[in-house]
């Protein structure tokens, strides 16, 4: 039986790998982005971007919300010479404030859904046992949205909503870079599996692609 996916950042990388996978399996899919191309236009850091989302939707079911648009702002960036605090702002308003504000908004139309279920994408850069330095806003950023994840999954468990937390792997994309570990298609084809897997038995899991349980 097909489901209906929405996924934030569809327009490239692995949003839009994840988007075109769904379809190509039946799936009905609502991919959201910026650009007028996209199937939704949204801008997760602009509150009032979200009221069209809403009226497309209208009382539909959704299935599975993958909350996917991110961005890695402090790139190599110095500790000296960068990190200014509106570079801050922007990566948490998106990484962080826009997949709350996401969800919140998506919550009636995952309530009307048989076995609802969110998907969040951090990184395992997120984990504070893991430590190697730089990136701080992006570390930090891909914290706090793994743990919202797993406060949400706690209260919206009663509301039979699944919430996992994922690591999509270092991918080939224009932001993990062509030197990155692992194609698209490999990690797409890992997340939906991962997706496919959660329920409310795993609800919190915090794994990479290929389902390998990460540190917190």
């Amino acid at each position: 039986m097909s489901a209906t996916v929405l996924i934030t950042g569809a327009s490239r990388g692995i949003g839009a790998g994840l988007a075109a996978a769904y379809r190509a399996r039946g799936d009905r899919v609502l991919g959201t982005g910026r650009s007028v191309t996209a199937d939704l236009q949204l801008d997760v850091t602009q509150p009032a971007s979200f009221a069209e989302m809403t009226a497309t939707l209208g009382d539909r079911a959704l299935d599975l919300l993958v909350c996917n648009a991110g961005v890695y702002l402090d790139k190599g960036a110095d500790i000296v010479e960068d990190y200014a605090p509106d570079v801050w702002a922007k990566s948490f308003a998106t990484n962080v404030t826009g997949v709350f504000l996401t969800i919140r908004t998506l919550l009636p139309n995952l309530a009307r859904a048989d076995a609802p279920k969110i998907a969040i994408l951090s990184s395992q850069m997120a984990s504070s046992e893991q430590a190697p330095g730089g990136s701080y806003i992006y570390r930090s950023s891909k914290a706090a949205v793994l743990n919202l994840g797993r406060n949400l999954a706690t209260d919206l468990a009663g509301e039979g909503i699944a919430v996992g937390i994922y690591h999509p792997g270092w991918v080939r994309t224009d932001m993990g870079g062509q030197g990155a570990a692992i194609s698209v298609e490999q990690s797409v084809n890992g997340l939906m599996a991962r997706f496919d897997a959660l329920d409310l038995g795993t609800t919190g899991c915090f794994e990479d692609w290929a389902g390998r349980a990460l540190p917190y």
